[in-house]
C-alpha cells in the first residue's frame, strides 16, 4: 500500500459485499482515509462508521463499519446508504 493508504484487513463478509455490490476497492479505502463523518456503532463500542460520497458512483454515501480497537483496522462490511446523506 501506498503512504496515503492505511493498513486494514478484511473480514470474509466484506469481501464478499464489495463483489455482490460491486463496490470498487479504491472508494472503500477513500472512506476509510478521509471520511466525511464518522459515527460510533448504536449497539457495539468497538465498531465505527465511516461515511463519504462517492463522486463517481452519484454522490451516494458509502458507509463502511471497522472495528478500529483493532490494529490494523478490521473492515466488518461496507454499503451503500440509501437513508443517509450528507449535505
Amino acid at each position: 500500500m501506498t503512504d496515503d493508504k492505511m493498513d486494514y484487513v478484511l473480514t470474509q463478509h466484506a469481501r464478499d459485499a464489495l463483489a455482490k455490490r460491486r463496490i470498487e476497492i479504491d472508494w472503500m479505502e477513500q472512506v476509510l482515509t478521509a471520511p466525511e463523518v464518522i459515527e460510533p456503532d448504536p449497539v457495539d463500542p468497538d465498531l465505527e462508521h465511516r461515511l463519504a460520497r462517492v463522486p463517481q458512483f452519484g454522490d451516494r454515501v458509502l458507509r463502511v463499519i471497522i472495528n478500529s480497537k483493532r490494529k490494523p483496522p478490521l473492515v466488518v462490511t461496507v454499503f451503500f446508504d440509501r437513508r443517509r446523506t450528507i449535505p
